[in-house]
């Protein structure tokens, strides 16, 4: 008998464009999880609005980032794309989690006073109560694995706290979830100036977007930050430094890493011929991916078929996790 594989929840907000950080520290490792596991990846619309209430280019946001996906390498026939809004069940179970949340610990959440000083005039319900609805998300499909990177770790610990309190108080529904990635394989992308990971919507000139054209990824990377190189043979990189390595190892051939390695080694580095490298071999990696993603956006047939078929597949599993749900609470009265 086949073993039941396990099932992945993941899920990504529609808002700025998809990055090389969001490439290869989350996309590339969702997509090589889709032959081995039940994989669920969802379009966080509704999280989205904590911070964006502004809808009006929602809508564009979702179809371009449904497309950034595919073309990413995700599969619909592989995987269940779908839209969180889609998914009604997601709300309702929402709601009787939150009954099982308390103030003080959504309060204490990481994320949460984050979101308080960059968005001190909209501390809303919907921020306070995120580790809920991503509880949700994942509860709701009996995901047991979740992908995520060491920010989003407590909100996974938050997610097994709820469901426990639901086991002890109703009954045994949930599993408990935990944070699963590939170890040492996760990449991690710097900005452009070395600054901190790439951004969606901050710092653009020091993000490189699978939606840059040819000229933007040149001007981008020939702004990178250098200095004038280093004074000592095989001495430390700096953090900006060692990013272009990281990018260079991705996307350049192996003697060509190996070169700039020992030229950085003997203190011979020249940083302009490196960054020049660098950004032909960035363009010839990204620009199939770009114009893939373009030819399914103007697709509108196919990316409603794909949004529609990925509702259906996630309603199928979340109606019956939520029978499962209401039968524990008891929540049947004729």
């Amino acid at each position: 008998m086949e073993k039941k594989k396990d099932i992945v929840l993941s899920g990504i907000r529609p808002t700025g464009f998809v990055h090389l950080g969001n490439y290869f520290g989350a996309i590339s490792n969702w997509a090589r999880m889709q032959d081995e596991f039940n994989c669920y990846y969802c379009l966080v619309d509704w999280h989205s609005l904590t911070t964006h209430p502004d809808t009006r280019e929602l809508k564009r946001s979702v179809v371009r980032l449904m497309a950034e996906l595919i073309g990413s390498g995700l599969d619909p026939k592989r995987c269940v794309l779908y839209i969180q809004s889609d998914v009604p069940e997601i709300a309702e179970l929402y709601l009787y989690l939150n009954m099982l949340a308390y103030q003080g610990e959504l309060e204490k959440t990481a994320t949460f006073k984050d979101k308080v000083r960059q968005n001190p005039n909209n501390i809303n319900a919907g921020l306070l109560t995120y580790p809920v609805l991503q509880s949700a998300d994942i509860l709701i499909h009996q995901a047991v694995k979740v992908p995520v990177g060491k920010d989003q770790e407590q909100h996974i610990e938050m997610t097994r706290n709820f469901a426990e309190r639901f086991n002890h108080r109703y009954g045994n529904v949930f599993p408990l979830p935990y944070a699963f990635n590939y170890g040492d394989e996760l990449i991690k992308i710097m900005s452009l100036d070395g600054s901190g990971k790439m951004s969606k919507s901050e710092n653009q000139m020091n993000t490189l977007y699978l939606a840059d054209d040819d000229e933007m990824i040149r001007k981008k990377i020939m702004k990178a930050k250098t200095d004038s190189g280093p004074s000592s043979p095989n001495s430390v990189k700096p953090n900006y430094i060692d990013g272009l390595f990281t990018l260079m190892k991705i996307v350049s051939a192996p003697d060509t890493v190996d070169k700039f390695e020992t030229d950085f080694n003997h203190c011979t580095i020249r940083y302009g011929d490196m960054k020049k490298q660098l950004a032909e071999d960035m363009i010839k990696f990204v620009s199939p991916i770009r114009e893939k993603i373009s030819v399914l956006e103007k697709d509108e047939k196919y990316m409603a078929m794909v949004m529609e078929e990925g509702a259906t597949k996630a309603r199928s599993s979340a109606k019956a996790t939520l029978q499962l749900v209401k039968d524990a609470m008891g929540l049947k009265y004729y």
